[in-house]
């Protein structure tokens, strides 16, 4: 049997109440969002579908993702769509991978301000690269850069840092020759290191200048002027890291690395290990160690592990995969063209997707991208949808009360059951009616059988077409529909027209016949449908 894998969601059904309690006030609206989203995630709380297969009849109940993009489980397909798109831009030259990384006493300020600091990181970032990569006296040319923003350490901790994909070379100033990098070298990461460390803090002192910097708690002091100078100053001196990774083998090698890093959240449900009592345990990489010991365990409390786990939700709207250079999204396609016409490399002939209005063909389209069936392999087909807080009709149980309407012999009604095989005890609709002979005849429970009673024979064969609105049990019924689960009405209660009053209704008053309930009136009496049976 397959062992259920512990999820993020798990963790947050068990914990995650207490502690939006505990935290009330000082959660943001983003990170509630981001809890509900993944503990909703591929429940019944979004909605789903039916898939069955078309060979063995399997059916297999397939759940609504949330889409959010800091849910574990919805990155997955989002990253496989993104490198699809990306397969054509990639070009038959070497990758590199470097990584910008901000000091640790500038993780507070960006986590109090992540749409300025983030967004700034990023156009430094880009602009050191661009920059040194233009003077001749290092590349001298236009390159192009992929950009992705990770917020986070192996451990969860906020550590704000930015993963760029680098092509090994670019288009010369004036567009008319391809410029290759030295084998193994892109850029000198000294250079790249200072460069950065100006233009940041440049801007960040720009920032505060303008009034766009926020600071609670701890460093509610660098709102002051001579504060933040202060804080700043130690950082022109320090050392900032700009890591060079080697290059890629090729192409198909920058795929699979991207599909690491481009959709990635704090934390994988593959690296959960267990949760008890002790708190969360999970894998993670302590890179101050080398070989086997770097993988190790860490075991968290709930309510540390949920805190910083939505330390790394961004801003509503922030993009943290961003292009630039060669691969701005303006003139992608173009300088893509054009580099592959200088490396004299064929452009690659891509089948643009086919246009139709055809739903089955839409419907086709969409169903390869389905798993197969677990059983024999064949084709899923969708059989069923059903909405948010809805199951599939198979687990659906009726409710009681909600069988068909049925009348007895005298036409007094009786309630509604779910089992075919079993009535209950018809019901009077008053205290006149209660009084007959019929009633206090009748068992306590009558079961369909050849020693019933004519009328309830008769009863029996014609169920099916005395079908009619489920009946209401409650102590106080709606606007004609009279009640049946023993308890009075506050209207007076109805009697047999025909039997208080000597006549018929008239079609004014007959209310009956609205509510879904055949007036007893329409009915022969009882003694002439037994002599008849």
């Amino acid at each position: 049997m397959r062992r259920t894998r512990l999820e993020v969601a798990d963790i947050f059904h068990r914990h995650g109440a207490a502690w939006r309690k505990a935290n009330a006030g000082h959660v943001s609206l983003g990170q509630l969002k981001a809890m509900s989203a993944i503990e909703q995630c591929r429940s019944a709380a979004l909605g789903g579908h039916v898939e069955r297969c078309e060979d063995c009849g399997h059916s297999r109940i397939a759940y609504n993702s949330c889409r959010n993009r800091h849910c574990p489980k919805c990155q997955g397909a989002a990253a496989r769509d993104w490198l699809a798109d990306r397969q054509a831009d990639l070009l038959p030259i070497g990758y590199f991978h470097l990584v910008f990384t901000l000091p640790a006493e500038i993780a507070p300020i960006a986590y109090q301000n992540k749409a300025v600091v983030y967004h700034l990181l990023f156009r430094t970032a880009a602009e050191t690269l661009l920059t040194i990569a233009a003077d001749p006296k290092h590349l001298g040319a236009r390159i192009g850069a992929t950009a992705v923003l990770h917020t986070w350490g192996s451990a969860m901790t906020h550590h704000p840092h930015l993963h760029m994909i680098v092509p090994g070379g670019g288009l010369s100033l004036d567009g008319t020759r391809w410029v290759p990098c030295r084998p193994g070298f892109l850029l000198p990461v000294r250079v790249l290191s200072r460069l950065f460390r100006r233009l940041f803090l440049a801007g960040l002192a720009d920032a505060h200048a303008a009034g766009r910097l926020a600071f609670f708690g701890k460093i509610e002091g660098l709102r002051r002027q001579e504060a933040f100078a202060a804080h700043l100053a130690p950082l022109r001196r320090k050392k900032w890291f700009v890591y060079a990774k080697p290059p890629f083998a090729g192409p198909e090698a920058v795929l699979a690395y991207l599909a690491r890093y481009t959709h990635r959240v704090a934390i994988s449900n593959s690296r959960l290990i267990n949760l008890d009592e002790s708190g969360v345990t999970f894998r993670y990489k302590d890179y101050r160690r080398n070989g086997r010991a770097r993988f190790r365990t860490m075991t968290l409390a709930p309510d540390e592990f949920i805190r910083r786990f939505l330390l790394h939700v961004l801003p509503n709207g922030f993009h943290r995969i961003r292009h630039y250079g060669l691969l701005a999204s303006a003139t992608c396609k173009a300088n893509i063209a054009r580099a592959r016409e200088l490396i004299a490399v064929p452009v690659p002939v891509i089948d643009p997707p086919a246009e139709h209005d055809d739903p089955d063909l839409t419907a086709s389209a969409a169903a390869e991208h389905r798993p197969p069936c677990p059983c024999c392999g064949g084709r899923m087909i969708i059989v069923e949808f059903f909405e948010r807080g809805g199951d599939p009709a198979a687990r659906r149980r009726p409710k009681p009360g909600s069988g068909p309407r049925r009348h007895d012999g005298c036409g007094y009604f009786i309630a509604s059951v779910t089992h075919r095989r079993t009535l209950p005890v018809p019901q009077p609709r008053c205290a006149m009616a209660s009084e007959r002979w019929c009633y206090a005849a009748r068992p306590a429970e009558l079961t369909s059988s050849k020693a019933a009673p004519a009328t309830l024979r008769r009863l029996q064969s014609s169920i099916h077409h005395l079908l009619r609105r489920s009946a209401h049990h409650s102590p106080a019924p709606p606007r004609r529909q009279i009640a049946i689960d023993g308890h009075r009405p506050r209207r007076p209660p109805r009697v047999p027209s025909l039997q208080a009053f000597g006549r018929r209704p008239s079609a004014r008053v007959d209310r009956s016949r609205r509510a879904g309930i055949r007036n007893p009136s329409h009915y022969p009496p009882l003694r002439s449908i037994e002599a008849s049976g």
